[in-house]
């Protein structure tokens, strides 16, 4: 690890002796390398990734990445950069700056460029030049390593394991794709390993021979001879007999990736409100993780709303405004300028509603309330973030963000 890692690694240390217990995000970053933040889409899951990362860098210091592998470009415009893609860039140290924090480490981004990673890929496991090359120059492989299904959730696993194995990175937060899709994500090291020992593989790399009376043997292939054609099942199997050839690597590769999953530096963040579908969502994700044994870290709660809602006092206070409208409407008309009948009835009316509505509200928090409650059970850190005013557009944001959810 870099120097600035170790001093991580102290503070991690002590904040093990004082307290076994983990209770903030703070703690449990600190004893970390790898953080998945996983969620529904559209609940501020990217945001959350972001300003987790951002306080990492600016409070406990080292070199911290957020990696994103969901294709949208929020996180650029939240980080002030034009654009950045598989290589990491830095942060410019002067927007922390400028959001009135001097950071005690290093802030990088990168988002996931699936071609690219692939290409990478093969370049570093081929094991001749020549079949680098005729596999990056074949046409079937060019379209697949950008749209396969599951190309893009094995190769950011790759990437994920690629780059904590430099030991560049103190820590790396990232941004998965939407729940469901995140469990491809999971999923996607075990499905490579068993795809280089499947009888499909295995047909397709078959000896010419073998293959063809395969295909005079069984309709479905003799079928798929005369819509395809001879030459392009021939193509295909010319392919994977390229790819065949880093088979060990892959498969060893997968099971790294795997274990790296259940390591017990790493650790999972699910992001979700606490509406009914991110919900649930997110409960089938917390459940999928217990099922595969990986940890779940902390659960980031967005929009929930305002504590003062469940405060005893607050319920009084409502409760008048609704049962003495017309008196405080009075009382009010009193001190100020003479206003009509009609003015102060409408001054009552809207007390009332006030006090309804609030009334309203605060059976709502106490509803959020108890499924916080239900919800910690499972992960070791809840937090949770109230509305805010406005969108999060720039690292002043993630940083106002992330306060809510680091202590």
């Amino acid at each position: 690890m870099a120097a600035a890692g170790k001093g991580r690694g102290a503070k991690a240390d002590r904040i093990d002796r004082s307290d076994d217990r983990v209770r903030t995000l703070e703690q449990l970053l600190a004893t970390k390398e790898i953080v998945i933040s996983c969620g529904s889409g559209g609940v501020g899951k990217t945001t959350t990734a972001a300003a987790a990362a951002a306080m990492a860098a600016a409070h406990l210091g080292g070199k911290v990445l957020v990696l994103t592998v969901d294709p949208a470009r929020r996180l650029a415009t939240a980080l002030g950069l034009e654009e950045f893609g598989n290589t990491e860039t830095r942060v410019p140290p002067e927007l922390f700056t400028e959001a009135g924090v001097e950071p005690r480490g290093e802030m990088w981004a990168a988002m996931l460029d699936t071609k690219q990673s692939w290409d990478d890929l093969i370049r570093q496991h081929a094991p001749t030049e020549a079949i680098r090359e005729q596999i990056l120059a074949n046409s079937l492989y060019q379209n697949i390593s950008g749209r396969f299904v599951q190309s893009h959730d094995y190769i950011a696993m790759e990437r994920l394991y690629e780059i904590h194995s430099s030991g560049v990175y103190d820590l790396i937060v990232v941004d998965t794709p939407p729940t469901r899709n995140a469990i491809d994500f999971l999923e996607a090291p075990d499905r490579m390993g068993e795809f280089f020992s499947s009888k499909l593989l295995r047909w397709l790399t078959a000896p010419t021979k073998s293959r063809v009376m395969t295909l005079a043997s069984k309709p479905f292939y003799t079928v798929a001879d005369r819509i395809l054609g001879s030459q392009f099942l021939e193509d295909i199997a010319e392919f994977f007999s390229l790819f065949q050839t880093m088979a060990p690597g892959f498969v060893e590769r997968a099971a790294a990736v795997s274990r790296t999953l259940s390591d017990r530096r790493t650790t999972f963040l699910v992001v979700s409100t606490l509406e009914a579908a991110p919900l649930h969502e997110a409960e089938y994700f917390i459940a999928a993780l217990d099922e595969r044994k990986l940890h779940l870290g902390a659960l980031v709660l967005n929009k929930v709303l305002p504590a003062y809602l469940r405060r005893t006092a607050t319920t009084g206070v409502a409760k008048r405004l609704c049962a003495d409208a017309d008196d405080i409407a009075a009382a009010l008309a009193d001190g100020a300028d003479p206003v009509d009948g009609g003015e102060q009835a409408d001054v009552a009316r809207v007390l009332h509603t006030i006090g309804e509505s609030f009334l309203n509200y605060q059976v709502v928090a106490k509803r959020e309330a108890e499924q916080r409650a239900s919800l910690a059970r499972s992960p070791d850190v809840v937090a949770a973030v109230p509305y805010f005013d406005s969108d999060i557009a720039d690292l002043r944001g993630l940083l106002a963000l992330g306060e809510q959810i680091w202590r």
